[in-house]
């Protein structure tokens, strides 16, 4: 997904959360409107050009976008300032408001990576209507430079879910009906291939079988080969089978095909009908996440902490997360499987890793 600053905010990095109205550049607004005077013949082109803009992006950073152009926008009304054209000083007291909880009904300050999405919000709304906003004048810069000395915090991390736990997880799941069979493979397939929750619902039985698809699955005989469009472009994810069909990603992917009755379109569905029926509507992301953390409390997982602890610890980003804690392999592999730019990024990952294999202090001669 092409934010303006990526590293400011992790979208994915779990993960996140369509501009209404759509955004459109400015042949598509000038398309949507006829007196400003586009052929009507280009108004199909119009509309494709819409959709690219709709692609550019993904949809849960749409949604985050329009949440924060619309919050920008009522503070703004609050305060008798225009949101438009974009004004440097409008925008620095804006941040500084959202710092301090100025800006929000509840007085609670929003958080530093909360505050950098929502300017990244505002200069991609700005770029879509064709204006610029300076992210390096000092209206802006410096403040949110004071904001990020003053108020940042070290991130906060969902828990990883290890081998052990995802299969204390599995035994929760309902063994009699469709929707424990397909459960099962979304724990399975997001642990072992270390996806986003948004990767494991987007996934279809075949190639470009839906237009909503965000990749498909190829089961072979070593394993199966999951292909997936990325923020970066297409990749492809090796989840090999398992040493046991009970724990095999693989196998549990052929048992729900087959009793599911899934031959095309959405891999991951609703089930209706008390368990016994599959709907043809795909699931969203954010019922993985809700399925990671019911699992991970229901079997005991982190029973050290208490249970309003507990409830905050797991996401959809925990079976990510326990991948790359636990797979004793190669660190360049477990960047491959996840999709990771750089080395740091998989590091973030890693809850649980030798951080002192290499000593620095003994090498050094101490």
């Amino acid at each position: 997904m092409p934010e303006t600053s990526p590293q400011a905010f992790q979208i994915d990095p779990e993960d996140a959360p369509t501009p209404s109205p759509r955004p459109l550049p400015a042949v598509v607004d000038a398309a949507a409107q006829p007196s400003a005077g586009l052929p009507a013949h280009l108004e199909t082109l119009a509309d494709r050009a819409r959709d690219y803009v709709e692609a550019a992006s993904s949809a849960n950073t749409r949604r985050a976008y329009a949440s924060d152009w619309k919050h920008f926008s009522a503070w703004c009304r609050r305060q008798g300032l225009p949101p438009l054209p974009p004004d440097p000083q409008i925008v620095g007291l804006y941040i500084t408001a959202c710092a301090s909880g100025a800006a929000t009904a509840d007085r609670k300050p929003n958080a530093v990576t909360t505050i950098e999405r929502r300017l990244s919000a505002l200069t991609w709304h700005y770029a879509q209507q064709g204006q610029l906003l300076d992210r390096r004048d000092r209206h802006i810069a410096t403040v949110l430079s004071g904001i990020r000395n003053t108020h940042g915090r070290p991130p906060l991390q969902k828990e990883a879910v290890l081998p052990e736990d995802v299969i204390a997880m599995l035994e929760t799941l309902d063994r009699a009906g469709l929707r424990g069979l397909r459960d099962r493979v979304m724990l399975l397939i997001g642990f072992a291939g270390g996806l986003r929750r948004s990767e494991i619902v987007a996934l279809d039985v075949g190639r470009d079988q839906t237009e909503d698809g965000g990749g498909w699955v190829e089961i072979l005989d070593k394993g199966m080969l999951v292909t997936l469009r990325g923020k970066n472009g297409w990749r492809e994810v090796e989840i090999g089978r398992g040493s046991s069909d009970a724990t095999c990603p693989v196998t549990a992917l052929q048992i729900w095909l087959k009793f599911a009755k899934i031959g095309h379109g959405p891999l991951f569905r609703r089930v209706t009908g008390q368990g016994k029926d599959v709907g043809p509507d795909r699931l969203t992301d954010q019922q993985v996440a809700r399925l990671v953390k019911r699992a991970a409390l229901a079997a005991g997982v982190r029973g050290d902490l208490s249970e309003g602890e507990r409830e905050q610890k797991f996401a959809g980003h925990s079976l990510r997360a326990g991948l790359a804690s636990s797979a004793e392999v190669d660190e360049r592999y477990v960047q491959k499987q996840l999709g990771h730019a750089s080395a740091e990024m998989t590091r973030r990952y890693q809850r649980r890793r030798d951080r002192f294999r290499v000593n620095l202090t003994k090498a050094a001669g101490l």
